[in-house]
């Protein structure tokens, strides 16, 4: 009885451990998810009743052609900043505008929500789209595109595809990760939640590094397919996602000589004879100056003569004729007899002519008698 009750006592502890697994397990994945409708409370003047202690402000160039839209709509920029008490100002001749708080300012991030907005307005964003940077849960990024690829020709291209033809990839793009892009010269303006802004600006890398748009787009289908699932939100999505490969990537062309490697050895090669070695080994060391000279010369006179003879070689070659081809006879068949019968021959060319003139043959029959006496009558 006793090994039973310890039996039962073990498997009590061993379920116990399991259910405070499972335990922490569901508390884990309640913390990796937000809960539906969860906002976070709007910063407001009771929780900074004192305001800011000193002024921060931010000031930004603009291209000439924003000047005469920035005009235009410089009052609805004045009053979207006013209501968080935030000062605005546009100076046309230096093409700057600038920013700063007042004394009224409480929300300290209020000036730099301020700072994203003057930047978007001066990389051609569009003022209903930009003002959005003043809400909470809003965000903008620029990536700069211009010092990635040093080919213009190839950067016009790239960021052409990124564009897609009649702005169908950025579209897609948009309604993917919930921003709103515009790409302006050298830089692409970005506007939306955090999530999405990651996205995009990985889409906009990829692009300018030579991968198509198209990929990137194709995971983000299948990632907010996926989001949809709350069984796959703790799973590991790598499963489902598609991977890529380049196709078109050249293979490394082998030179045609391969250089072989010598074996190595700790020892140096063998050091090469100088001219007073090779002397000494033939002889010529001891010989006396004259005698050294008139070799020498005749090795000279030697060589001369060879390279007379070659000039001359390639000289004659000119007049030298071309060889003539052989012309191709006829080839006659042989006669199977070896003798010819002549007079059969004579005798056949006599019949011949004497058809094609219509003559009397050669050894006429003699009239008959009955003929005759029909003549004389």
């Amino acid at each position: 009885m006793a090994s039973s009750t310890t039996g039962d006592g073990v498997s009590g502890a061993q379920t116990e451990k399991k259910h405070k697994k499972t335990k922490n397990q569901v508390d884990e994945s309640e913390l990796l998810t937000v809960p539906d409708g969860w906002k976070e409370p709007t910063f407001t003047k009771d929780d900074n009743p004192r305001g800011l202690l000193e002024e921060s402000s931010f000031a930004t160039l603009f291209p000439k052609y924003r000047e005469a839209y920035l005009k235009e709509c410089w009052p609805l920029v004045e009053k979207a900043l006013g209501d968080s008490n935030i000062k605005a100002s546009l100076d046309l001749i230096e093409g700057s505008i600038s920013v700063c708080t007042t004394k009224k300012t409480y929300d300290p991030y209020a000036i730099i929500r301020a700072r994203d907005l003057i930047k978007l307005l001066a990389r051609s964003v569009p003022f209903e789209q930009a003002v959005r940077i003043l809400q909470d849960d809003m965000a903008c990024d620029i990536i700069k595109i211009g010092t990635l690829v040093r080919n213009r020709e190839r950067f016009v291209k790239r960021r052409q595809r990124l564009i897609g033809p009649k702005g169908s990839t950025l579209k897609a793009l948009e309604l993917l990760t919930n921003c709103y892009v515009m790409v302006q010269g050298n830089t692409v303006s970005a506007l939306g939640p955090y999530n999405g802004l990651k996205e995009v600006r990985k889409v906009v890398m990829d692009t300018m590094k030579n991968i198509h748009p198209i990929y990137n787009i194709k995971t983000l289908m299948i990632k907010r397919e996926l989001s949809k699932d709350p069984d796959l939100r703790v799973q590991s999505w790598e499963r489902f996602l598609p991977k890529f490969r380049h196709k078109n990537v050249a293979k490394r062309k082998e030179p045609k000589k391969k250089s072989v490697k010598k074996e190595y050895t700790p020892f140096p090669p063998p050091q090469p004879e100088s001219k007073v070695d090779k002397e000494l080994a033939t002889g010529e060391f001891f010989l006396r100056e004259s005698v050294k000279k008139r070799k020498k010369m005749e090795e000279i006179k030697v060589k001369q003569a060879e390279a007379l003879t070659k000039k001359q070689e390639e000289r004659n070659k000119a007049f030298i004729p071309p060889k003539e081809k052989p012309l191709l006879k006829k080839t006659t068949k042989a006669p199977t007899e070896g003798k010819l019968d002549i007079e059969a021959i004579k005798e056949k060319v006599k019949k011949a002519k004497m058809k094609k003139l219509g003559a009397p043959p050669v050894n006429p029959a003699p009239p008959s008698s009955t003929t005759n006496k029909k003549k004389k009558n």
